[in-house]
């Protein structure tokens, strides 16, 4: 069956989120190091393993685990949307979770200083929030898919701060027909259910839909669970076992369009 709809995973598909974050923890641990002497490499891997060990400790960690809002999202979220109560409970830790991670990670390293705990806590959302970073080939890809297929864009994460990242490239939003966040949806991919509703939005079937995304365990294992096609986009040469099998793997988006056109030939 002729595809007639493509769903796009918005964070290391679209935006180039990894590198966004990557560079958000260099510049802010070299602003460390010019205060107080460190390794901006040995901090980031300090803040990395604190941030995340504080994260899993919060009785929020099971909705931001199903939700797919990951540790060092919460770095620099402010979590101000959304209705269910976890929310609210991220909303008011996320001060608090900003300085501790930092403040641990400089502990960690022998560095006892609350103070410069909470400076660089306050610089990394500055400094992520700076690099909305996008792939070369992704306007040039969607500027060929669009008007010859519908776009959605399913992506993980709090509305709040989802949105944000859209903003910070505000060509992108404009070419999708529907925009669905699971923390709106209440479940993330690869639940079925946000996957269903996104077919309801485009009003296909899931034969004639195919998924396009980095994340085996979220994006090709929610669409296999619907039979959707899909592709796994892997930039880096992943490799992968057996348990989560995409239909079709790719290497830049690039490759999309020639995928739709054997699939539907």
């Amino acid at each position: 069956m002729a595809i007639k709809a493509v769903l796009f995973d918005l964070d290391d598909t679209l935006l180039w989120d990894d590198r966004s974050v990557k560079e958000a923890f260099q510049a802010t641990c070299l602003a460390a190091a010019e205060q107080v002497e460190v390794d901006p490499i040995e901090l980031e891997q300090a803040v990395r393993q604190e941030a995340r060990k504080l994260y899993e400790s919060y009785d929020t960690f099971a909705f931001t685990k199903m939700i797919g809002i990951n540790p060092f999202e919460g770095l620099w979220a402010n979590f101000t949307e959304g209705d269910n109560e976890n929310f609210r409970k991220l909303e008011q830790l996320a001060p608090q979770y900003r300085t501790e991670s930092w403040t641990l990670g400089l502990k960690a390293l022998g560095i006892d200083d609350a103070k410069l705990g909470y400076e660089l806590g306050e610089r990394f959302p500055m400094e992520r929030r700076s690099r909305p970073i996008v792939y070369e080939e992704t306007f040039e890809v969607l500027d060929q898919l669009k008007g010859s297929y519908k776009l959605l864009l399913l992506t993980n994460g709090s509305p709040d701060l989802q949105k944000e990242k859209l903003a910070g490239v505000p060509e992108l939003a404009p070419y999708f027909d529907h925009i669905v966040i699971s923390g709106n949806h209440g479940e993330g991919k690869p639940a079925t259910s946000i996957f269903n509703h996104a077919l309801d939005l485009l009003q296909v079937t899931a034969d004639e839909a195919v998924m396009i995304g980095d994340k085996l365990t979220t994006d090709i294992l929610g669409s296999n669970r619907i039979n959707m096609r899909n592709m796994w986009i892997n930039r880096h040469a992943l490799q992968r076992d057996d348990e989560i099998i995409p239909a079709y793997e790719i290497v830049s988006l690039r490759d999309i369009q020639g995928v739709i056109d054997s699939i539907s030939s």
